[in-house]
């Protein structure tokens, strides 16, 4: 569990992706309320809508339409609420200006996903181990 049972949002508009994530929670006995949604503007809204429960991570994809991943950091890290997010991109992007950008608006890390499942669960693991033993700024 992270963060007593505080949602995790994902932000992904791949359905195999966020079934992908669903099946590793479960494997990994995290059972924080999982919310999805499919891209930057509908994720924008969910946290605006949720300030007094703002979530334990979010898991950040790169690339989704009307408002991409790098739009959605942008957005979130000039509102002085939602900048202490912390937020952990999880894409299929080995571009490295997408990893620099990404670092430019402080995020916790950048975690490629795997084709192979083995390794996207222990990619997972880290990220829970990681969030799990770490303190929130909020």
């Amino acid at each position: 569990m992270m963060k007593a049972n505080l949602p995790i949002l994902l932000v992904e508009d791949d359905y195999v992706d966020v079934l992908t994530v669903r099946k590793a929670l479960k494997q990994l006995d995290i059972t924080n309320p999982l919310v999805i949604q499919s891209n930057g503007e509908e994720a924008l809204a969910w946290l605006r809508d949720h300030l007094d429960a703002l979530p334990a991570i979010i898991l950040l994809d790169l690339n989704m339409p009307r408002m991409n991943g790098l739009e959605f950091l942008q957005a979130i890290k000039s509102d002085a609420r939602l900048r202490l997010v912390p937020v952990v991109v999880l894409t299929t992007s080995e571009d490295e200006q997408d990893r620099i950008e990404s670092f430019r608006h402080s995020v916790a890390g950048y975690m490629l996903k795997s084709l192979s499942y083995p390794d996207f669960l222990q990619t997972m693991a880290s990220i829970r181990d990681y969030w799990t033993n770490s303190q929130l700024p909020y």
